[in-house]
């Protein structure tokens, strides 16, 4: 494969990553990667190890669990969300996937609630000390 084909599915593969949640197909990816359908899967498979279709699915069930982990948001309204259309169709592909069923998955952790993460600035904040006895305008008195 020449160096501007690499580039394209390159680009066709970054798409992906980041529109997972809009409505892609091949043919919408084959265009972005400037090749034909067939050429496309063709070279995407070789390049990648997966069809394009199976790398958008992967990319949205990823998504997807990770909703599941994180939130306590309905699992149809997480279908919806990273991109599927059919909630049968998700917990299929989702089973086949991870093993569980999306319920059975959500109910291996913890509510999202009982885990709600906390910034980083925050915890910094709690944990400095109450005062500060290093100033460079003040001299330490002994």
């Amino acid at each position: 494969m020449t160096t501007p084909s690499r580039r394209h599915l390159l680009r066709a593969k970054d798409l992906v990553d980041r529109r997972y949640r809009e409505p892609l197909d091949v043919p919408a990816l084959a265009s972005a990667a400037h090749l034909s359908v067939a050429h496309f899967s063709r070279e995407f498979r070789r390049a990648f190890g997966e069809t394009p279709h199976r790398y958008l699915l992967t990319r949205r069930l990823e998504r997807a669990a990770e909703l599941l982990r994180q939130t306590d948001r309905s699992i149809p309204e997480i279908c919806f969300d990273v991109g599927l259309r059919s909630v049968g169709s998700f917990t299929t592909s989702f089973g086949r996937a991870f093993g569980l069923s999306p319920a059975a998955y959500r109910d291996a952790y913890p509510p999202a609630a009982a885990r709600a993460p906390i910034p980083t600035c925050l915890i910094q904040a709690w944990g400095r000390p109450g005062y500060s006895s290093f100033r460079e305008d003040e001299r330490r008195v002994a």
